[in-house]
């Protein structure tokens, strides 16, 4: 059974950036496809970006594309979001997910989740 972590969450102003990491243990990392997925108060989880075992494949929302990069590194089993040009409507908190298909796009085909982690752009 894998295990996530997220980490790097923050308060940053708009058009700043941040970088988040998640830290798998307990699986085989380069077997999962990977994901982003963030939840705003008061609203439904949400798709923000999937990347495939390889890392040969990457896909995004339209809301961050060009904006936000997923990478991940299978020799340290993590993966990681690069979060540019924040904008206040990032707000939410971002969970880290691995799954079996990519794209990893929807939240009810995401076996495996972190505990989230909180990100908080000013305006």
């Amino acid at each position: 059974q894998v295990q996530l972590v997220e980490s790097g969450g923050g308060l940053v102003q708009a058009g700043g950036s941040l970088r988040l990491s998640c830290a798998a243990t307990g699986g085989i990392f380069s077997s999962f496809v990977m994901g982003w997925f963030r939840q705003a108060p008061g609203k439904e989880r949400e798709f923000v970006a999937t990347i495939s075992r390889s890392g040969g494949m990457t896909s995004y929302a339209d809301s961050v594309k060009g904006r936000f990069t997923i990478s991940r590194d299978n020799a340290k089993n993590t993966v990681l979001l690069q979060m540019n040009s924040l904008k206040p409507e990032d707000t939410a908190v971002y969970y880290c997910a691995a799954g079996p298909s990519f794209p990893l796009r929807r939240t009810n085909y995401v076996p495996h989740w972190g505990q989230g982690t909180q990100v908080t752009v000013s305006s």
